[in-house]
């Protein structure tokens, strides 16, 4: 019986729980599902590539149908090379959906064998974003209710309390 496969790819700076909960979402659909971290070079990040790897690894190792990889180059050149033909999108507005759609035609041109499935996290983490969570921490919140615990211990490291930039 063949396998569905697919790609979930982001930056993961840093993973939330909105993303754990898309990948679970996605879970429902696939019998297998990578997730790319990408490096994108416009993007400073908070943490290496290794180290968002690092944090999502261990926060899917109860899930041993999911894979975590590190990727540079176009999404869809991954997604061939896996054979994988769905690539994941999270959308959490309409904002959202004008990056996604032109992404997704623009790699539609690419590979044409490669579809996009959009899907949205639930309604409690629909708010969510790593550029949020990061700019709570930058002014001394708390994180520890949007991240896993380790990614929040090294997250108060980045930005101690009372060091708020």
């Amino acid at each position: 019986m063949k396998k569905r496969k697919a790609i979930y790819t982001g930056s993961f700076d840093p993973v939330t729980f909105g993303h754990l909960d898309l990948i679970e979402r996605a879970l429902n659909l696939f019998d297998e599902l990578i997730v790319v971290v990408a490096s994108n070079p416009s993007k400073k990040t908070l943490f290496t590539a290794q180290e968002r790897v690092s944090f999502l690894r261990a926060a899917l190792k109860h899930r041993p149908q999911v894979q975590v990889k590190h990727w540079k180059g176009l999404t869809v050149h991954f997604a061939e090379k896996e054979k994988a033909f769905t690539l994941i999108r999270g959308i959490r507005a309409t904002s959202d959906f004008d990056y996604e759609f032109q992404m997704a035609l623009t790699n539609r041109k690419l590979a044409p064998k490669i579809d996009t499935m959009f899907l949205m996290p639930s309604e409690s983490h629909f708010y969510l974003s790593s550029r949020l969570i990061k700019e709570i921490a930058r002014l001394g919140g708390d994180v520890t209710r949007y991240v896993p615990a380790p990614v929040a211990a090294r997250i108060k490291k980045k930005f101690p309390v009372g060091n708020a930039r």
